[in-house]
């Protein structure tokens, strides 16, 4: 596989930074994941670390280097975050589950496979146009899809942080099935929080993004969100890859649902499935120590 990948992530004018990401590859399958861990509820830092941690131990597990079946990796993965988070809850002591949006895509022969919970964003963009994007878990967004509400007005909604789904917290999400799409050279898929979506028009998405390669273009999109956002910046992050492969069937329409029809059904993802294993022991412990290293920073008072 031929691409170019580039991350970041700032803080803003936040105390500190609830975004988590990351990127992995087996040489013939690429797993990019985001996750915002949500700032209204405390230590969402530690739904997002668990997130990202968990689709990366699940995809080195599973990537033989071919996934068997992305979209069924990516909704089954997904899924068992929410059960992984309240486990981690229940071993630091958390007083309140914390929650986070997540969105993945894994690029495997030549596809980009997709899903998310929340309002972290993915983009497919093609020809200085967006082919694809994530409809956002959102009140706002249902607004939009029922014609109620024009979508350039989403970010200046006062509604519009208010989520309808999350991983962690009491409720089960209702996933649904991965969306997918043909690459063609040059397409970019964007993942990134809404820290960094929010303050920005899709023209100057756009506009950003042709401006040169990504090691240019990422960071002063990043620099224009923060100054658009000003004193309420919140965190922002950005993964971002260029497909460098030849063009295959640039035609193809991504397979999308939309979000009117999201299922109603809960899926329980808790047992155990060979296809998507659970982090091993080791992997947990690690995560924890690295978790109460970081709470521990922040309040030296916290036990």
């Amino acid at each position: 596989m031929k691409y170019a990948i580039l991350q970041q992530s700032r803080a803003g004018t936040r105390p500190y930074n609830q975004d988590r990401l990351g990127h992995w590859s087996s040489g013939e399958a690429l797993l990019m994941a985001l996750a915002d861990g949500m700032g209204g509820y405390a230590h969402g830092e530690v739904a997002a670390e668990v997130a990202v941690r968990y689709l990366g131990s699940a995809f080195r597990a599973a990537a033989t280097p071919l996934l068997a079946n992305p979209e069924q990796f990516l909704t089954r993965a997904i899924g068992r975050i929410h059960g992984a988070i309240q486990q981690q809850a229940v071993k630091l002591a958390l007083p309140v589950t914390p929650s986070t949006t997540v969105v993945a895509c894994v690029v495997q022969e030549g596809r980009a496979y997709w899903s998310w919970i929340g309002d972290s964003r993915l983009y497919l963009v093609r020809d200085f146009g967006i082919l694809a994007r994530t409809r956002d878990h959102t009140l706002v967004q249902g607004l939009v899809d029922g014609g109620q509400l024009p979508e350039e007005l989403i970010a200046s909604h006062p509604d519009r942080n208010k989520l309808v789904q999350c991983l962690g917290g009491f409720e089960l999400p209702r996933l649904e099935p991965a969306a997918s799409a043909r690459l063609a050279k040059d397409d970019i898929v964007l993942l990134c929080s809404d820290g960094f979506w929010g303050p920005l028009t899709q023209r100057q998405l756009l506009s950003g993004l042709a401006d040169g390669p990504l090691e240019r273009a990422i960071p002063q999109l990043m620099a224009l969100a923060e100054q658009r956002a000003g004193t309420q910046c919140d965190n922002l992050s950005v993964l971002a890859m260029q497909w460098q492969e030849g063009a295959k069937a640039a035609a193809d329409e991504p397979r999308t649902l939309p979000f009117h029809a999201m299922p109603t059904e809960v899926q329980d993802f808790s047992a155990t499935d060979p296809d998507v294993p659970r982090m091993t022991e080791a992997d947990i412990d690690g995560a924890i120590a690295e978790i109460r290293a970081a709470l521990k920073k922040r309040d030296p008072e916290a036990k």
